[in-house]
């Protein structure tokens, strides 16, 4: 899939913008609270890079959501992890968060993709936002992150019982990677 111009718009009561050093304990706590692996060193390096995300409460000013995004390629943006509030949940913010992050990727030259690998119950979530879906380790993914599949289409669901893996990608128009 590619970028096409369909992406969500935040809530009227939220913004998007890049996370600043200023909102690093808030983007800690978010994807703390929400049971993600959290590595303080590669959000700084993250929101240094611009390649994190919060969504702001525009009543409050308060963080409400994070996003952080890595490189694993210098053509590649993936989408390393995302969480919203509890109680801000169900409202477009996780939406807005990751449309931000495909619509820097099509900001910046180099990158021509935009990529994350989630749970099977994201699979809406992701292609409801134009990312194209398979499982995760199929083809050439590996260096993503992804466990390998079964070489049929099949996920391959991982020994300790959690749930089956996806990848998605959304291509930046033009600029589609090899």
């Amino acid at each position: 899939m590619t970028v096409d111009g369909n992406l969500p718009d935040p809530p009227a009561d939220v913004t998007v913008e890049p996370a600043t050093p200023d909102d690093r304990l808030d983007v800690l706590r978010i994807l703390d609270a929400a049971m993600l692996e959290t590595d303080a060193d590669a959000v700084d390096d993250r929101i240094a890079a611009g390649d994190a995300l919060v969504a702001r409460s525009a009543r409050t000013g308060g963080v409400v959501g994070a996003l952080v995004a890595v490189r694993p390629a210098p053509d590649r943006l993936r989408v390393d992890a995302v969480a919203v509030r509890r109680a801000r949940r169900g409202r477009g913010i996780g939406s807005a968060l990751v449309a931000g992050t495909v619509r820097r990727a099509a900001r910046d030259r180099a990158v021509a993709a935009v990529t994350a690998t989630f749970d099977a119950d994201l699979r809406a979530f992701y292609e409801g936002l134009g990312f194209a879906v398979r499982p995760a380790g199929a083809a050439d993914d590996a260096a993503d992150g992804g466990a390998d599949d079964a070489g049929d289409g099949r996920a391959v669901a991982p020994a300790d019982g959690s749930p089956e893996r996806l990848e998605g990608r959304v291509s930046v128009p033009g600029r589609e990677p090899p």
